[in-house]
């Protein structure tokens, strides 16, 4: 029986009234002093960063009402006061709503509050973390996680009688069973440490601030493992953990990042139907005429894809291979590319990471792969062999031939021995199409290598250096007419030669010849590597 007079009144319930103050203490306006903190060092709140991702936030948050685990330590009012969601927002929403408008336009959204005891991961973060990830896994919802954080809370005393090491936690667990089943996305601006970075790392990509540092212990480990005394702005900064591989975007600020995170969950959600490209035409001059100068392939990219829609991954590792993300016509593709500045385009130990991890990456998700191959071959010599190359070439390809997305080669320039064999999937004959521009070439070495090694003995005969060097060029000359693209072609290695400008045309008609990939409701691969 309803004990109010009026059905419709207006009046606030004592206990609703509770319930309404408890919400309002978990907003920044309640928590002025904590944001004035993040303001001096020119930082954005949590919950101003998800407003910026979400397109509906303030939309359904889970568990704002815990609180964290230290009840016998400090009074509830502190707490109220200084640890709302234990440190954690955890919401569902949408994103990119103005670009598509379907069920992949939800989002989960895990974001560590830093302004609540340095970000760390205490008893009820965890369990809310827990339930948000159970739903993730269940609703097969693309997640994001703000890791900024110093990893595990011991100061958490209220479970101490009935627990010891906490080990049995299955939160780490959760979240790496997500990949390959929906994107995941970390980004970090500050301090990022211990089981922060460990949830950091399980993600498919990572976004980093410039302010950022990434490392799997932060001050008080490293020291309480008597390893030294260290600023957090010591370990791991970006200057580190972009060459290394660890970081896959850099970005100036918190702002760049959600918009980085936005751009790259998009390619994920389907194709776009407004799109602007370029005039192809300039591709028909993009390759320099001297045979064995660089240029920049990053012009070439951004000319053939559309305006605005490359999101390059891990620039400064592996820097002899390309990784983007790009948009054709408006269709998701993932782009790989030889990059004749570095190595002339040959492919090392890092770069054929940096492959293989891309290829997995666009097969977990069904997007079909571009290569643009200039390659002279896999990197040789015994200083390379130092890096373990032996195992890391073969990655490529016990990688690439067991992806089943489609692959579309175009070879630029150079398309020498194994490593142009690599960049096809394994075989020219593995991709839906190989094409070559009229610069190509082919051979099963470099046309160089293989006239040295072929003609040894004859060119050694010749005492006169320059009538060596000229029988040298006449083999060269006789080496590059048979390896010619044109050639190539008449036999049947590579499908055709194309006008550069052609190349659009040639990617969406391997397109449109595909069935589409075959509906599943779970995942295509177990995992993505970490690495």
């Amino acid at each position: 029986m309803n004990d109010s007079k009026d059905s419709g009144s207006n009046q606030i319930r004592p206990e609703l009234a509770e319930v309404i103050e408890r919400h309002r203490m978990t907003k920044d306006e309640a928590r002025p002093e904590a944001v004035a903190r993040r303001r001096k060092k020119g930082r954005r709140t949590i919950r101003e960063n998800i407003a910026d991702l979400l397109d509906d936030y303030p939309s359904i948050e889970y568990g704002s009402l815990a609180l964290a685990a230290q009840r016998r330590r400090t009074p509830m009012e502190e707490l109220i006061r200084n640890t709302p969601a234990d440190g954690i927002v955890t919401t569902i929403g949408k994103i990119n709503s103005h670009l598509f408008d379907h069920p992949k336009n939800r989002c989960m959204v895990l974001g560590y509050d830093y302004t609540v005891l340095a970000g760390t991961q205490g008893y009820f973060n965890h369990n809310k973390k827990d339930r948000m990830l159970e739903l993730a896994y269940k609703m097969k919802l693309p997640t994001v996680l703000f890791a900024e954080g110093g990893g595990g809370r011991p100061g958490d005393v209220d479970k101490a009688e009935t627990a010891v090491a906490g080990l049995h936690l299955k939160s780490f667990s959760h979240f790496a069973r997500l990949s390959g089943l929906v994107p995941v996305v970390g980004i970090v601006s500050g301090y990022c440490f211990a089981g922060n970075a460990t949830l950091l790392a399980c993600c498919d990509v990572i976004i980093a601030a410039e302010n950022a540092n990434i490392g799997m212990a932060g001050p008080a480990m490293i020291e309480g493992g008597g390893l030294g005394k260290f600023h957090p702005s010591e370990i791991g900064p970006v200057s580190v953990q972009s060459p290394n591989g660890v970081i896959d975007i850099v970005v100036e600020n918190e702002e760049e990042a959600v918009a980085a995170a936005k751009k790259y969950i998009s390619y994920f959600q389907g194709p776009v139907s407004e799109w602007e490209c370029e005039d192809q035409l300039r591709l028909r001059d993009s390759i320099p005429q001297r045979r064995r100068r660089t240029y920049d392939v990053r012009k070439i990219i951004n000319t053939l894809a559309d305006k605005g829609s490359v999101l390059e991954l891990r620039k400064k590792f592996g820097k002899g291979i390309i990784t983007a993300l790009v948009r054709i016509e408006g269709h998701p593709f993932g782009l790989i590319a030889n990059n004749t500045f570095h190595l002339a385009g040959a492919i090392d130990a890092d770069s054929g990471d940096k492959l293989c991890r891309f290829a997995q990456l666009c097969d977990a998700f069904d997007l079909p792969v571009i290569s643009l191959i200039d390659t002279p071959g896999f990197m040789v010599g015994p200083e390379a062999e130092k890096t373990a190359q032996v195992r890391h070439f073969g990655r490529i390809f016990t990688n690439f031939v067991n992806i089943t997305v489609p692959v579309f080669s175009i070879v630029l320039r150079r398309g020498y021995g194994l490593g142009a064999m690599a960049m096809a999937g394994g075989s020219f004959h593995n991709s839906d199409f190989i094409v070559s521009w009229p610069t190509g070439e082919f051979g099963g070495m470099g046309l160089e290598g293989a006239v040295r090694l072929g003609y040894k003995k004859e060119l050694d005969a010749i005492e006169d250096p320059e009538e060596r060097e000229k029988r040298f060029n006449e083999l060269l000359a006789m080496y590059y007419e048979h390896g010619k693209a044109i050639n190539m072609a008449s036999c049947l290695e590579i499908d055709d030669v194309i006008d550069p400008a052609e190349t659009r045309q040639w990617i969406m008609a391997g397109l449109h010849a595909q069935p589409g990939p075959d509906p599943r409701s779970g995942k295509k691969r177990p995992n993505i590597d970490c690495w």
